[in-house]
């Protein structure tokens, strides 16, 4: 089973992008898609959960950090998994900082699906040589990435139980598994900008 980690700050994308991925019919294998709006998220998956792709729209990011070498923890992983960068735009900068990692392919966000489709499969049928496990659960499961969601956007625990319709105290128990699997050192972790990390 392949897992996919997208990055993009698009909610319409990671979830559009996941749907035609599970419907399409188009690749070789079962597949698991996490889709991430968060870059320090993004390089804890990558530490921890270990894709077999990453696609990612690094532009989208670019005014949350104040130098592209900031990017370097996130796409030291290319040397390892195949990335794909799937940009909204592009900056001279940004395209020139690129060029030092292995990127498996870089494309603009307009690319018709028949190219994209074929750069994953290149990718996943590239990546099919390594051990892959026969079974691949995401990092958080879906009711933990709704927790973590509206606590990013400051919702309180009982805002959060009421929107899920769940126990306060089960938002506790959801947060502390959150911080556990991505090693946050404090409550307040997904709040931290790159600059404090």
């Amino acid at each position: 089973m392949f897992k996919i980690l997208l990055i993009d700050r698009c909610h319409f994308t990671r979830t559009g992008f996941e749907a035609w991925l599970n419907h399409s019919g188009l690749f070789p294998d079962d597949f698991v898609v996490t889709g991430l709006n968060n870059l320090i998220l993004a390089r804890e998956h990558l530490l921890q959960w270990k894709p077999t792709l990453v696609i990612a729209d690094l532009y989208g990011f670019r005014h949350d950090i104040h130098h592209l070498h900031q990017l370097s923890s996130l796409l030291i992983a290319s040397e390892t998994v195949p990335f794909i960068l799937l940009q909204s735009g592009e900056e001279q900068g940004m395209t020139e900082y690129l060029k030092q990692y292995p990127i498996w392919s870089s494309l603009v966000k307009r690319v018709d699906l028949e190219g994209l489709a074929t750069a994953i499969s290149d990718a996943l049928t590239a990546y099919a040589s390594v051990e892959i496990p026969k079974i691949a659960a995401p990092l958080l499961t879906r009711q933990e990435e709704k927790v973590l969601t509206l606590w990013m956007e400051g919702a309180s625990n009982q805002k959060i139980a009421s929107h899920l319709s769940i126990n306060g105290k089960t938002v506790y128990t959801y947060k502390r598994n959150i911080r556990m699997k991505l090693h946050m050192d404090t409550r307040f972790s997904p709040f931290l900008s790159l600059q404090e990390v």
